[in-house]
């Protein structure tokens, strides 16, 4: 028997026990399930990555562990039940994603990130009876996909302030480095819902965690959340990613260039950000956060913040991308194009830099705005540790910290 009978005859199986005692079936006829042999992206392709001989699979494990394999189990057995016009089934399995993760309150973002990728990887395996075309599973597998990252679980409250945050999947993920987390990504589990008692009065906070995937921001993924969110009446907006060893930097500068750095699925793009159709989009080579950076400077923790001015310009009169870039602490030069902002030039940047591009487009100039880079997190200690007291102890202090930093904002 061929893998892909078997497989087949696994997804058939649950199917026919349930046909069965429906009045007038004698028995399940055989149904479409999944394609095995389907080619799946890079970062899907990880699922089956393992840190030793006779070790599980990294992700599914993380999964596992992070009580959230029933929830894949149950989309999977549902798709072998579904024809293809049910996106609802889709939105519903990226929703319990989003919120068994956000309930957990763990601050490990690595079950969610694996679970996941092992929704869109079954998806994009189904072969559903009636057929599927290329546009359709696109659709379906984007609407997955945002429904399991938080974007489309905006419930701002009135008569209370309200801030959306945004974190970042994990990256770099290549060998041992497979069970790597992204502090960023586990503050905005933290944060979602939370609603926050400052100086000031209560702040809601809503989060979302957005992909290391330059395609994705291509399609508006950073403008479909804040965009929502700034409709909602939001009084700021700010991105978090992972940044520099053993310091926090409030990013002073987002940059409207790319720097070609490989994503997770092995993709680099070089050049000018690109406008994300349907959004306003003011042509700014540099944007200026309005986050009170002092104030958060100033609020202390275990790790030290710190104000980063830091930015970089092609030269003028050369075409971007062409030259050696000038890089200061200054102020851009008039007219000059942006080589990286303050945060770099991989998505980090762009986030911020869509985030208030979007901002300063709706008009929404008196929101406040801006980037926060964490800390670096490392690995934990052993080479096929999944984790360690020492792991988890600084990834807790990290996204506590942020979590301390968004109520200064």
């Amino acid at each position: 028997m061929t893998p892909r009978v078997l497989e087949r005859l696994l997804c058939v199986i649950p199917l026919a026990a349930g046909l069965a005692g429906l009045p007038g079936l004698a028995a399940a006829q055989p149904a479409p399930c999944f394609d095995v042999t389907a080619p799946l992206t890079v970062e899907e392709q990880r699922l089956d990555d393992v840190l030793a001989p006779g070790r599980p699979a990294v992700g599914p494990e993380l999964v596992r562990l992070g009580g959230l394999a029933g929830v894949v189990e149950r989309f999977t057995e549902r798709l072998c039940r579904t024809e293809r016009g049910r996106a609802d089934v889709v939105t519903r399995a990226g929703q319990e994603l989003w919120r068994t993760a956000v309930e957990r309150r763990s601050a490990d973002d690595r079950p969610l990130y694996w679970a996941r990728l092992q929704a869109t990887k079954a998806l994009r395996q189904w072969r559903p009876r009636t057929g599927l075309t290329d546009v359709e599973r696109a659709h379906l597998l984007r609407r997955l996909d945002h429904a399991a990252r938080g974007l489309d679980d905006i419930r701002f409250a009135d008569g209370v302030r309200r801030v959306a945050v945004t974190g970042f999947d994990p990256f770099q993920l290549d060998g041992t480095a497979v069970r790597r987390s992204n502090p960023s990504g586990a503050a905005a589990l933290l944060l979602d819902g939370q609603v926050l008692d400052t100086p000031r009065g209560r702040v809601v906070v809503e989060a979302a965690v957005l992909p290391v995937l330059w395609g994705a921001f291509d399609q508006g993924v950073v403008e479909r959340f804040y965009g929502t969110a700034l409709a909602a009446r939001s009084s700021a907006v700010v991105t978090v990613s992972q940044g520099r060893p053993g310091r926090f930097d409030v990013e002073r500068w987002a940059g409207r260039w790319r720097g070609g750095s490989p994503d997770n699925n092995g993709i680099g793009v070089r050049g000018p950000v690109p406008a994300a159709p349907g959004w306003p989009q003011p042509a700014l080579e540099f944007i200026e956060t309005t986050l009170p950076a002092q104030r958060m400077v100033d609020v202390g923790g275990p790790y030290p913040v710190l104000f980063n001015r830091e930015f970089c310009e092609w030269p003028l009169g050369t075409p971007p991308g062409e030259g050696t870039p000038s890089c200061r602490t200054d102020e851009p030069t008039p007219g000059a194009a942006a080589a990286a902002g303050s945060g770099g030039n991989y998505l980090s940047n762009e986030s911020m830099y869509r985030a208030n591009r979007l901002r300063l487009g709706l008009g929404a100039d008196r929101v406040l705005g801006g980037h926060l880079h964490t800390p670096v997190l490392g690995l934990p200690a052993g080479p096929t540790d999944l984790t360690d007291r020492v792991f988890e102890e600084d990834r807790r202090r990290i996204a506590d910290q942020v979590v301390a930093l968004v109520a200064v904002v």
